[in-house]
């Protein structure tokens, strides 16, 4: 068991960010079932560096993500490494509802006039988030969505797999650098439940083991040992970087 360093339990159709530092996990648990949850992932020193899903499918040779795969920034750096999957299936191609797909799926509803019981869409509650640093929508990156599956059939048809999302499941990413994430518990947009789900999540900070040259997502695939490789380069500078600054 790792240490927790802390917990916190997001509701459903809500929106939250952390700044995880490298050498950390965040532990997501399914507390209710029919959980979604989206990320977004950033450089904190240098917000224009952020997570780069064409790059990372294609350099993993993969469509779905899952436990052994990383997760690329666009500067070829591994933002954190999938350590725990019990879904077996992290869907990176589904992208997030706006506000007309919520209202055409499961009705509009406003704050102003329905107070708690409004719709949220994933689209906006990111949007949210991104405000708080100074983002907007032209720096929303493709996301990724846990306990979520969207596969394709034998025509290229992608269609979504209610049957993943089920209470108990946990997923955990280890950080391999200092990352801000962004995340929302809203609906995945190819949900097909009659009601809209609102479901929430716990999650965990915890300590976090250093990744040894045989650690199964260094090894998973020969690019990885690579975006280690490169990872802990540009680490290493950062952290030369800020001594030098602290002397100056």
């Amino acid at each position: 068991m790792k240490d927790i360093i802390y917990t916190e339990n997001i509701p459903g159709a809500s929106h939250w960010s952390v700044l995880v530092p490298a050498g950390k996990t965040l532990r997501f648990t399914n507390t209710e079932g029919e959980a979604n949850v989206s990320l977004l992932f950033y450089n904190p020193k240098d917000l224009l560096e952020r997570f780069n899903a064409p790059d990372t499918l294609k350099c993993q040779h993969t469509f779905k993500l899952s436990k052994g795969n990383c997760l690329y920034s666009d500067m070829g750096r591994i933002f954190c490494s999938i350590v725990r999957d019990d879904t077996g299936w992290i869907d990176s191609v589904g992208g997030l509802a706006n506000k007309q797909k919520v209202a055409e799926k499961w009705g509009e509803r406003s704050y102003q006039r329905d107070s708690n019981q409004w719709l949220q869409n994933g689209y906006d509650s990111m949007l949210v988030e991104l405000a708080k640093y100074g983002l907007g929508q032209r720096d929303m990156a493709a996301n990724v969505n846990l306990f979520s599956k969207v596969a394709p059939d034998q025509q290229g048809n992608l269609s979504f797999d209610s049957s993943v999302s089920k209470a108990g499941d946990v997923i955990e990413l280890r950080f391999e650098m200092d990352t801000l994430v962004l995340m929302t518990t809203c609906p995945h947009p190819m949900n097909t439940a009659v009601d809209y789900p609102k479901a929430g999540v716990e999650v965990a900070m915890c300590e976090a083991l250093v990744p040894a040259e045989d650690d199964f997502c260094r090894n998973f695939r020969p690019e990885n040992g690579r975006g280690f490789e490169n990872t802990e380069r540009y680490r290493c500078i950062s952290q030369a970087q800020a001594s030098l600054s602290c002397c100056g």
